[in-house]
């Protein structure tokens, strides 16, 4: 991984290292001071803050005590109780904290050779695409001797104090880190892509069929490696951090570290006399108060479990903050969910691997219209073709397609107020199957998705597309805001997605030999019906072909039917405007397909734009001769080559 990691300021962890051990010193950052500007930048601590190193805080510092374990951690002073369930879930996965905290036994306190400690760490991030390293010193805030942030249970335990030392570097204080989601901090250390779930809005705590879709989901993110966070968001007149009757905090991020279906009663040899219960297990990142409904640590309910199930499940009676609950109970007592799946690009693996497409992007402001690129939503009408657009293709019938917009990270600039997160989103549209220019105009295309529109750092969309071309334009709420980020698309098949930069046909030298065009025309093939009867079945395989000078789009067969709907849309910049467009059915056969009939299109701008059915004639010397069947289409026109 090394060759593709950036290092944050340009601080190289082991020329750094190699200097102080060199000059017998512990190391200084003064990239993020020990002092006031790295704490804060609006609200102070209450009391003086003394930085202290570990070997000062207790007699034997180490990284890790006995491993590294979701209980390790305790939240603080510091609102970040986000940052220590993304760190909670971290934990669970050895894999991946061991891309966050590199090299993790060389970093480590070795007892034997002092000599060799030089007071530096280093951790790694997935900051906007790509891995970067973060190098820290061991000088940490304390008051009266104590760790006053993220800290482990264990005195002399220090790794998750030095990552979230680091991540506040990267986020420019220890207040950036004040109020945020475990979504963000979990791509920030996995990469993974990041869905957020509105739990009340969707009712999943009433509607059952769509809570056991939920299930099934969070069972399968979380067996392949993905993190999973939830919350409580607090109602009017309800503060933050107050506790409900049952023993959940408002407004507190819960790492989510077992997804499971547990079995009741007896396994018998020929089926199953046992009731199956869907469960879920929490923990809160103080480490203490947990639910104390139905299934919290000392319920009634373990009874009906054996010794050795409640074993295999990892139950604990202690005041941990770790606790089971019913996935019903889950969904009625929690609003929120963070599901960070890591989606496998790998080949050799098991598991459905994805095709990985990232582009990075931006919305920039320009008074041209051709070259604004900040539009703002689809409710802007005049200005909304305006923003980026990224053209893909579904190659399969059916393609299943996952879709990740992320805002660069604000936190940087909290400093000048400017810290939120931009309210964004994006749709797709299904364009002609030849597009290669930047839309203009919609008009035969097809919306035929819209993520949320949301000040989240990372909206996600899943979605099941036909095949086809499309245009994914990604666009803040607002027009004219200007900011950067990055497009992730994973499709089962390469979808080829790439940035749609040009608005018309580029005039080259060859133009000047072949001339250059002067009409641009778009042409949807909706249907064709009451198509000649071609096997025994009495149906046929059709599908339609247009020409346009030396050029042809085929759609897909339809199978089996005299009655086809096609909604295949064609886009041509002609030179010979006088030269007609055809369209012909075709009967697909193994052997040589068959010709079924075509109409000729004069697609000149002053045509009717409207929906037209259109008798099917012959061709060659029937020409004029009219064939069974109609088709259906709509045609734009114009001289104006941006104008569509």
């Amino acid at each position: 991984m090394s060759s593709s990691v950036r290092l944050f300021r340009d601080q190289n962890y082991h020329e750094l290292k190699g200097q102080c051990i060199q000059q017998r010193r512990l190391f200084e950052d003064p990239e993020f001071p020990a002092s006031d500007e790295s704490l804060f930048y609006q609200t102070a601590p209450p009391r003086k803050v003394e930085w202290k190193r570990p070997k000062d805080i207790c007699e034997d510092p180490y990284l890790f005590v006995n491993g590294i374990s979701s209980h390790d951690l305790h939240q603080g002073t510091l609102g970040n109780c986000w940052f220590v369930a993304a760190c909670s879930c971290l934990a669970l996965r050895k894999t991946l904290w061991q891309q966050v905290i590199p090299d993790f036994n060389e970093q480590e306190w070795d007892p034997k050779t002092p000599e060799k400690y030089a007071g530096i760490f280093r951790f790694r991030f997935w900051c906007f695409g790509e891995w970067t390293e973060v190098v820290v010193d061991d000088l940490l805030p304390t008051m009266d001797g104590k760790l006053i942030y993220c800290h482990s249970n264990v005195k002399n335990e220090f790794w998750s104090a030095l990552l979230e030392k680091a991540y506040a570097k990267l986020a420019g204080s220890y207040e950036a880190l004040d109020g945020g989601s475990a979504a963000d901090a979990i791509v920030d250390f996995t990469g993974a892509v990041a869905e957020s779930i509105d739990l009340a809005q969707g009712k999943y705590g009433e509607i059952i069929s769509e809570q056991m879709k939920l299930f099934e989901d969070l069972l399968k993110v979380h067996k392949r490696g993905g993190l999973i966070s939830c919350y409580i968001t607090a109602s009017s007149g309800i503060p933050n951090e107050a506790e409900t009757e049952t023993g959940l905090i408002i407004g507190h991020a819960y790492s989510v570290t077992a997804v499971r279906k547990l079995r009741l009663g007896e396994r018998l040899i020929f089926s199953f006399k046992a009731e199956k219960l869907f469960m879920i297990r929490l923990r809160n990142p103080w480490g203490k108060r947990e639910w104390n409904g139905a299934w919290s640590d000392n319920s009634e309910e373990w009874k009906k479990v054996s010794n050795s199930e409640r074993k295999s499940m990892g139950l604990t009676l202690e005041n941990d903050g770790e606790f089971w609950m019913t996935f019903d109970d889950w969904c009625k007592n929690f609003t929120d969910v963070d599901i960070c799946r890591i989606v496998n690009t790998s080949y050799f693996s098991i598991h459905k691997t994805w095709e990985k497409k990232m582009m990075h992007g931006a919305w920039t402001k320009n008074s041209e219209p051709l070259l604004n690129r900040s539009g703002g939503c689809f409710d802007n009408k005049d200005t909304f073709l305006q923003n980026p657009q990224y053209i893909f293709d579904v190659k399969k019938t059916e393609d299943k397609v996952l879709v990740s917009l992320q805002q660069e990270d604000r936190r940087k600039y909290k400093k000048e107020r400017k810290g939120d997160n931009i309210p964004i989103g994006f749709e797709i549209f299904k364009v002609e199957d030849n597009r290669r220019y930047r839309l203009h105009k919609l008009t035969v295309q097809e919306r035929v998705a819209t993520s949320l529109y949301i000040n989240t750092r990372t909206v996600f969309l899943k979605r099941i597309l036909k095949q086809g071309r499309y245009v994914l334009i990604p666009t803040t709420y607002h027009p004219g805001i200007i900011t950067k980020f990055i497009l992730r698309l994973f499709t089962d098949v390469p979808s080829k997605l790439r940035e749609l930069r040009a608005d018309k046909p580029k005039m080259t030298c060859w133009n000047l030999l072949c001339g250059y065009p002067r009409r641009v025309t778009q042409i949807k093939v909706h249907s064709a019906e009451g198509l000649q009867m071609q096997d025994r079945s009495g149906g046929a395989d059709p599908y339609v072909l247009i020409k346009c000078e030396n050029k042809s789009v085929r759609s897909p067969v339809q199978h089996d039917t005299t009655s086809a709907i096609f909604d295949t849309q064609v886009i041509f910049y002609r030179k010979k405007i006088n030269s007609p467009i055809i369209v012909q059915v075709w009967n697909s056969n193994i052997l040589c397909d068959q010709f079924l009939g075509q109409a000729v299109l004069t697609a000149s701008p002053n045509d009717p734009r409207e929906q037209q059915t259109l008798q099917l004639q012959g061709r060659g010397s029937r020409e004029a001769a009219e064939v069974p069947g109609r088709i259906t289409v709509k045609v734009f026109s114009s001289d104006d080559l941006v104008e569509l």
